[in-house]
Order: C-alpha cells, then structure tokens, then sequence
C-alpha cells in the first residue's frame, strides 16, 4: 500500500500525487487530504479509475482510500491515454464580464453572449467557468437560466472548485458540477477547439 500525503497541498495537487501512483499500477493507496474539496476530487479521481473508495475523517486529517480487489485489475499507464476527440469543442470562461472598460457593460455583454450561446445551434460541448466566471453559476446571477437550458442540452457545465472556494459561494452553485484542475486540463485537452473568455 502507498501512503500520499496531501495535506497542505492546492488542487490539483492531490489529484496528481494520486494519479502518479495509480499510474505505476498501485493496487491500494492512501491519501491524506485536510480538505473537503481535496477529499472530493480523490475520491471522483479514484472512482473513474474503477477503485473502491472508502473515507475516514481523523483527527489529524482525512484519509481516503482507493482499493482494488485484483492484481489484474491494476491501473496501467495506457490504460488512461487521453484520446483526443476531434469533434469536442468548448469556452472557458474566466471572469463574469465580458470586455475591458466599464463593468456595468461588461455585465451585459456577458448576459448578451451566454444568451445568444443558448438559442445557438450547435451548442459547444463544454463550458468551464473560472476565476470570477463561477459567479455566473451561482446563485443570483442573471444567466442562470440560459445556462441550465444548454446544461439540459447535454453541454457539459463545470466550475472550478477553487474558485467556488476563493469566493466563498461553492453552496450556492445552481447550475453543472464542481470540478478541479485535473479534470479541467483533460476535458481542453480531449478537445479540438478550445475558447477563452
């Protein structure tokens, strides 16, 4: 068993740590994280790995542990190739306004735009939100609605869990899933085409 602690370290850290020794075909490891967010993205990490995940909060830290039942079930490093799809493509999003200059216009643009994105066709794939982006997930923001109808749509909608951290507003997330920066770097990365905002 391989023992990885994590405490102290920002995300995507943990992820990687883990991911190093799942990739040298580690059959169980233990991570050590002292964060509820680090804590989920070991555990969604493991889980797409096909390990058992079991958790435990102690005093000086949450241990999770990632377990499988064979050897040959082992993780190999060709086993999670990313394979590039080149029909993917997305935005990311990284601030609650679109342009430079005033706020206020910055504001609507960015309603304008994520609007018009909605009543679009094709939609993009994906849509990762960033920095000050997240805000446009979150509770009270006026483009809640555009975005839950490309959600339905099947348009993949993360936020960054970080920045939900930074601004204090993860609990109010309506719209996506949370995600971390290992996740992130795969979905750009599997895609062809790839927009910032």
């Amino acid at each position: 068993m391989k023992l990885v602690d994590a405490r102290g370290l920002a995300c995507p850290q943990p992820v990687l740590l883990t991911k190093k020794e799942a990739d040298s075909g580690e059959l169980k490891i233990t991570v050590i994280v002292d964060n509820d967010t680090a804590k989920q993205n070991v555990t969604k990490f493991g889980t797409k790995l096909q390990y058992d995940i079991k958790s435990e909060n102690k005093e000086d830290g949450i241990y999770i542990t990632l377990s499988k039942a064979n050897e040959g079930e082992g993780i190999t490093e060709a086993a999670i190739v990313i394979e590039k799809d080149s029909t993917k493509s997305g935005y990311v999003i990284t601030t609650d306004k679109l342009g430079k200059g005033s706020d206020d216009l910055g504001k609507i643009l960015m309603k304008g735009f994520l609007y018009t994105l909605s009543e679009t066709k094709p939609y993009p794939d994906f849509l990762i939100f960033l920095n000050s982006g997240v805000k446009l997930t979150t509770l009270g923001s006026d483009s809640l609605e555009d975005l839950k109808k490309l959600n339905e749509a099947g348009v993949k909608i993360v936020s960054c869990g970080t920045c939900l951290d930074f601004f204090e507003i993860k609990s109010n997330l309506q719209v996506g899933s949370i995600s971390n920066m290992y996740d992130i770097v795969e979905i750009i990365t599997e895609s062809e085409k790839t927009i910032t905002i």
